[in-house]
Formats: structure tokens, sequence, C-alpha cells
């Protein structure tokens, strides 16, 4: 397939280089030192047991210079996709499919939802409805990305543990294009089941994203800290509660007790979450996806959210800070 990939962080590197090994023509868009080192240099994989994989791929930061493609992966944050929804586009035929791979409720959670809230568009993650003007939800087949990774120098990631990233029609059906993307993963070496209910699937990614990525960027503490310290571990069980309270109430009911998707955020060890690694880094954070967007629906569904809503006002206040500090 002719492959996309737009952002060049860890994830973005990560399943990059996996496509391009099967043999895809994979085009990498990028900007600045992400971009020269995949020009020059390519992408390099440094796995767990410390053996790499390398690949040379495309790059460029021309999405009409990158030309059609069969498949668009988003490889960036939540807040950075209403930036580049614009031109994404140009990259568009007739049949071209968009896989977001941002954490999160996504701006396209509502289409084809079938309940009574159908057709409502997340306003913490697309607020002005730019992202789903330029991006339609009909190109959009859902993902949820597992690996833990980072992006040690740019072109270069660090693969720490994981490779599964299910996909799923927005409509749960098995369709003739969901089943071309997950085999396409699949050749790459990634693990892609076809899911018919994908948003149990973000919820159950999100459980742990929404507690345990801004308590880390507030606390500086890793995954194993926070769970093996009582009053953390109390307050994540608290915000788990409540979002799960949300979740049920949108027809969503998880697969996984608590207690054992605490259990695997512990085993995971002392890795800094994503939003950790930007607090450290003086990147934007990833909140209103993660946070906000919980918060919003917490409102829709009138479902009390008393410690999601004040860990997100301190995670809010904590990127006003590093801003002014910034500036």
């Amino acid at each position: 397939m002719k492959v996309a990939i737009v952002g060049a962080g860890a994830i973005g590197a990560f399943v990059g280089l996996r496509l391009a090994l099967a043999r895809n023509e994979v085009t990498f868009i990028a900007r600045g030192k992400n971009l020269e080192a995949l020009r020059s240099r390519g992408v390099r994989l440094i796995a767990a047991d410390a053996s790499e994989e390398q690949a040379s791929v495309r790059a460029t930061d021309d999405y009409a210079e990158a030309g059609v493609q069969d498949l668009i992966i988003l490889a960036i944050k939540a807040h950075q996709v209403e930036a580049v929804a614009p031109q994404v586009p140009r990259m568009f035929g007739p049949d071209t499919i968009v896989v977001p791979m941002q954490n999160g409720i996504p701006y396209w959670y509502f289409y084809r939802h079938g309940a009574a809230l159908a057709g409502t568009r997340i306003r913490s993650v697309d607020p002005d409805g730019v992202i789903g003007t330029h991006i339609p939800a009909e190109r959009v087949i859902g993902c949820v990305v597992y690996p833990a990774a980072e992006l040690i120098s740019p072109g270069v990631v660090q693969h720490i543990e994981g490779d599964r990233f299910p996909v799923g029609e927005p409509d749960g059906s098995e369709s003739e294009r969901v089943t071309e993307v997950s085999r396409c993963f699949i050749a790459a070496g990634l693990q892609a089941p076809v899911l018919k209910d994908i948003r149990g699937e973000i919820w159950l990614k999100l459980w742990g994203n929404l507690t345990f990525n801004p308590i880390s960027a507030l606390t500086r503490a890793t995954l194993a800290s926070i769970c093996q310290y009582p009053p953390s571990r109390e307050l994540a069980v608290a915000m788990m509660t409540e979002a799960q309270a949300i979740a049920n109430k949108l027809g969503v009911h998880f697969r996984v007790p608590l207690e054992r998707r605490i259990a695997g955020a512990e085993r995971v060890g002392h890795h800094k979450t994503s939003m950790l690694q930007d607090v450290e880094a003086g990147r934007a954070l990833e909140i209103d996806a993660l946070l906000g967007s919980v918060v919003e629906l917490a409102r829709l569904t009138d479902t009390p959210s008393p410690s999601i809503d004040s860990v997100y006002a301190l995670t809010k206040l904590l990127t006003k800070t590093l801003e002014e500090s910034r500036s």
C-alpha cells in the first residue's frame, strides 16, 4: 500500500518502519530535525532486547508532494490534528483510508454511534469542526495504540513494549477496508485484530490514560510509582470509577476489571507516560482529548466526575504555568 505517516514521533516512527520493512511505500510528513534525519538516515528502531532495525523512507513537509495515498496514519497528538487537518485532503483519492492514532476520545466518536448522542461533535477535541470538515469521519478506521515507545533522537525510536493496534469500523461492521488495514498491519509484524466494538477498546485504553498521564505529569512519577503509592493509587481508582460510570451511560462496558487494569499499568514498570515526557521536553500537553473530552461526556450524560474534574483543572493550570515559563 501507499502509506503516509503524518508525524515522526515515537509511534509514527515505529509504525512507519514496520510498514516500510514489509515493503509498503511509506512517506513521512515531518518537519525540522525529524525531516532532516528521515531524509538523510531513514528511520531506526532500537528494540527492547537492544537489537536494531533500519529502513529508508520518503520524507517531505509538503502534503501535495506526497501525492495520493491508500492509507494515511495520523501519528500526532490530538491537539496537533486541527492544525494539519486542512492539508490532509491533498493526499486523498476516492478510497483513501484515514487511521487516527491519537489517545483519548476521537473527534469522530459519535459518527454512526447509533444512540441518542449520534452526530454530536466533541468540542473538547474539535472545537470549531475543522477536523471533521477536512477529514470526514466516513474515511476513518478507528485504531487503539498500545505500544510504549520513546523518540530518543530524530528518526530514532526506542521500543519499550507492545505491538498491538486493534482496528475497527465506527459502525462495527467487518468491511473490506478494515480487513485490508488489519492485513497490512499484521504483515508488518503488528497485532491488529478487527474489533466489532472499537469504542469499547478506546475506552479501555483511555481508562488508564486519563488517569495515569495527568497524575504522572503533575507528580513526575512513573507508572509503577503511581500504582505502588497508596494515596495516588486511591486517586487513580476514584478517577477510573467515575470514567467507568460515564462509559456505561454511553453503552460501553469494560471487559477488564478495574484492579486488573491498574495491575497492567504497574507491570509496565518505571515508564514515563507520554504526558510526563512532554512536560520534561517542554512540549504542549495532550489534555483535552484525554481529560477535557471525558469531562464533556460527563456533562452530556449527567454523570458526577469530581476527581476527574479536579485533576483536569490542575493539569490545565500546569499547562498554563509551563506556557508562561516558556514565554
